[in-house]
């Protein structure tokens, strides 16, 4: 089932892919990356995705706000802390841990993957890359 799961959502994140914004791609591949990070059971997942989607609404709303730097990373932390204890009443506190640990790692993935590609084309219109 697990393994079932896994490939539809690579298969979406695919689709995606060619045929969503980058913002819609981005989040598709992130959702089948901690899907295949947490190992969720059927019934986990059940109760893992609402409470993830409106955390992400809520992250979403912080970042829109146009507040400055210091005051939107503030609001964010609040609302983690928040789903915190909401992840927790659907996950064990390991696999808590490992949802915003696999967060925060996919943000590190995805800004080396756009700092590498900014480099490529730069190095393109040089004419400095093969």
């Amino acid at each position: 089932m697990k393994k079932y799961l896994l490939i539809v959502l690579l298969a979406l994140g695919n689709w995606f892919v060619v045929n969503a914004q980058d913002g819609e791609r981005i989040q598709a591949l992130k959702i089948a990356y901690l899907t295949k990070k947490l190992d969720l059971s059927p019934e986990e997942a059940q109760r893992f995705w609402p409470i993830y989607n409106k955390y992400t609404e809520e992250i979403r709303a912080v970042r829109q706000a146009h507040k400055p730097e210091l005051e939107t990373e503030e609001d964010i932390l609040k609302v983690r802390k928040k789903y915190n204890g909401e992840f927790a009443k659907a996950l064990s506190a390991e696999k808590v841990n490992t949802f915003f640990r696999s967060e925060k790692d996919f943000g590190t993935i995805i800004q080396r993957e756009l700092q590498e590609r900014r480099m490529n084309r730069q190095l393109n219109k040089r004419g400095l890359r093969d």
